[in-house]
């Protein structure tokens, strides 16, 4: 692809390419095997995952997603234009992001907190994190709401004092159960009667261990459970400071913004990496295994799946590639539009790519010898996340129908008197 890479990002992709030959692929399938067992979530069994981040914190491949870093803390600075070849890399295996310290729900905390954070809560809670000694989660969505639109939040921010009291319930709040979890970013209501739906909203860091916050079950994806989970949170009266707020009163939902680009993106960087590896799995398949005299390559539909999937790989990269760079040059908001159509592209595209590759695996791709179900599953998982498909579908239809004079466009294409 005519695509040309810094020396820079040349460099580090060609270090975390080694670092994934030299110290993941071999812990996959152990992985695996936690998640399968319930394990996943013993800080004993999952010892080496910590270690492998020491490891790449110490050879310098760390928080390479993030642009905002300061001269004394560790990472490169890099753009999101830069970052997507890289993560396209650790997008291969679905837990090595962890490895990098560049996986959600931390990511997109970090670009939340440095948005919002003043000096203080910089120090407190985005150093911690940018420096691996803990994670984080983020805590919005609600079982009694259809939280794909975020005013609907029930759960309830009451100012007391030098206090603010919550009351509610947050569920599917990925990472909560994590050992090293030690905080969450909500956002509740603080003024609910405000006419203005955007403006009701307050964003806060509440510390895992605050009396009241309750765990009451995680929740499988799926039928999965997960590194962290993705647990159901009970909050009774849980007490925090005033000074845990970020931002302003009633400015959360702008300041949740903040987060949502840079994750939305990091969708589609990461579906190009799952994607070619679907890809490699089914087309070394279909060398190998023969059908009715013939290589499964040589039969149409085979041919048909593999030649497409390439087209949408390709076609997925450009589109991710041209939406990083937008987001460096204006910002989350002004490239919303661009945000919206990659994250729906890499969601199609795994599922896509990986169904192909079920097909022409057979029965073993239904099987746990390849990620290739999983990843089908991941897909599914990618559509509702961060917002459904269907809710930035029409999205993008109304910026496109708003960003576009139709009447002074269309005439000249017209039969004069139509």
């Amino acid at each position: 692809m005519l695509v040309n890479y810094s020396d820079k990002v040349n460099e580090l992709r060609a270090r975390v390419e080694k670092f994934m030959d030299d110290h993941i692929y071999q812990h996959t399938r152990r992985y695996a095997e936690l998640e399968a067992t319930g394990q996943i979530n013993d800080p004993d069994a999952i010892a080496f995952v910590q270690e492998l981040r020491m490891r790449a914190k110490e050879e310098g491949l760390w928080n390479l997603f993030f642009p905002h870093l300061r001269d004394d803390e560790p990472g490169h600075g890099l753009s999101n234009l830069e970052f997507a070849p890289i993560f396209e890399i650790m997008g291969k295996v679905f837990w090595a992001p962890e490895v990098f310290n560049c996986n959600a729900p931390n990511t997109g905390n970090m670009e939340l907190l440095h948005f919002a954070a003043n000096e203080e809560q910089r120090q407190k809670w985005l150093r911690p994190l940018l420096e691996g000694e803990c994670t984080s989660c983020f805590a919005m969505t609600e079982p009694d709401v259809a939280s794909s639109d975020a005013t609907n939040i029930q759960t309830s921010i009451v100012r007391n004092g030098d206090e603010y009291v919550i009351n509610g319930r947050k569920w599917f709040i990925s990472r909560a159960m994590h050992p090293d979890c030690r905080f969450a970013i909500l956002l509740g209501k603080t003024d609910p009667n405000n006419p203005n739906r955007h403006l009701q909203q307050t964003m806060l860091v509440v510390p895992m261990d605050s009396p009241g916050l309750q765990i009451i079950r995680d929740t499988t994806v799926l039928n999965g459970h997960h590194s962290g989970g993705h647990p159901e949170l009970l909050l009774r009266n849980v007490r925090v400071p005033v000074a845990n707020r970020l931002g302003e009163e009633g400015h959360g939902f702008a300041v949740m913004q903040s987060r949502m680009g840079p994750g939305r993106i990091h969708y589609g960087m990461r579906a190009i990496g799952m994607a070619e590896v679907a890809m490699q799995l089914m087309t070394s398949r279909s060398k190998e295994r023969v059908a009715f005299g013939k290589h499964l390559h040589q039969h149409g539909m085979t041919a048909q799946a593999i030649a497409r999937s390439r087209i949408e790989i390709d076609q997925a990269r450009l589109l991710c590639l041209n939406t990083a760079k937008t987001l460096d040059e204006v910002g989350v908001k002004a490239a919303r539009k661009e945000i919206a159509m990659i994250k729906i592209v890499g969601s199609e595209l795994v599922k896509n790519v990986s169904e192909r590759a079920i097909r022409v695996h057979g029965a073993m791709g239904l099987s746990n010898q390849t990620p290739l179900a999983e990843m089908l599953t991941w897909s599914w998982v990618m559509g509702i996340g961060d917002g459904p498909n269907e809710v930035h579908l029409e999205a993008i239809a109304k910026m496109e129908v708003r960003d576009n004079d139709s009447a002074a466009s269309v005439k000249h294409y017209l039969t004069p008197g139509s």
